[in-house]
């Protein structure tokens, strides 16, 4: 297989044609710097935090963050800073910050990292089954609140003005179908580049430059610049309610090329007026106020944060 800009062998067919590995690299930066300034991601006088894992999305973006800003002239020292939540997921976790704590000090990006169980008391693997016979809930529900909980609150006292996360298309596509399904539109119309509530005072906006990048195409990126990862995912992944709808569209993608695009800009056209709606449901009843207890975001008195808490306190 040739590339079809030049006579080298290629290492990836898209739908516009085979790429090398040179062109693929400048084609995959083009579209994530096209990404940064068509959304206006990044701002020349704004300080940023890229959540990080370890793992390849969010090393990927660090890497792509910090060239955006030197390629622009934009002062990258104090103005950049990583974040990680460790979950305390045994056998993997460690190994994941491992790597993630020498590619921030090969990049001099400052790191901090924060904790479940200092923070609120217990691992994940040991929360989770407390939580789980008062509530339900899995492993996926409880990790989801506890780290956007943990990466506002401390993305806050960085002083940052965005959060920078690495979402991909896979990603949005997959949360995209999971609240149609559930017919949560509120929680719809905070996806997009620009998602959450950022207007709040309450919360620091957070934005996705690789909004449009296919996993895949992640994924063959941080190969091909030799990021030393490990591509593995989390043991608690299976159980959660998006590893199906991953399949699905996994499945889906296979047959009908070009379904995931398909998806994410269909809802691109809808957004405004989901927009719109979330807006007007974060009004009265389900207004955002400060929880009783910890004093961060909520819609109601005490947190979901607060009240898992609680849950595993008084177990």
């Amino acid at each position: 297989m040739q590339c079809t800009k030049c006579s080298n062998n290629a290492v990836i067919n898209l739908q516009h044609g085979n790429l090398c590995k040179h062109h693929f690299i400048d084609y995959f930066e083009e579209k994530v710097f096209k990404t940064i300034n068509k959304y206006q991601l990044i701002g020349r006088n704004e300080k940023l935090c890229v959540a990080v894992s370890g793992g390849k999305d969010s090393l990927t973006v660090l890497y792509l963050t910090k060239k955006y800003l030197e390629k622009n002239n934009i002062p990258v020292d104090d103005n950049l800073v990583a974040l990680a939540v460790d979950e305390g997921i045994d056998n993997y976790r460690e190994h994941t910050l491992v790597d993630l704590k020498k590619f921030c000090s090969e990049h001099a990006v400052p790191l901090t990292i924060v904790s479940f169980e200092q923070e609120l008391g217990k691992t994940l693997d040991k929360a989770y089954p407390i939580v789980n016979k008062d509530t339900n809930k899995r492993p996926c529900n409880v990790c989801g609140v506890w780290r956007r909980y943990l990466l506002n609150k401390h993305a806050k006292k960085l002083g940052v003005d965005k959060v920078i996360t690495g979402h991909n298309l896979d990603d949005e596509a997959q949360a995209i179908v999971m609240n149609m399904f559930k017919a949560n539109t509120t929680l719809a119309g905070r996806l997009g580049p620009i998602s959450g509530l950022g207007e709040h005072d309450l919360f620091v906006q957070r934005v996705k430059p690789l909004y449009f990048c296919a996993e895949k195409e992640v994924r063959l990126y941080a190969l091909l610049k030799n990021f030393q990862i490990k591509f593995s995912e989390c043991p608690y992944s299976k159980e959660g309610y998006r590893h199906h709808i991953q399949e699905m569209l996994n499945d889906f993608e296979h047959k009908y090329k070009g379904t995931k695009q398909g998806i994410v800009n269909s809802f691109l056209a809808m957004l405004p007026l989901l927009q719109d709606q979330e807006k007007q449901q974060t009004i009265g009843a389900n207004k955002i106020q400060q929880c009783s207890k910890c004093q961060e975001a909520s819609n109601k008195d005490v947190c979901n944060a607060c009240l898992m808490k609680e849950t595993i306190q008084n177990a």
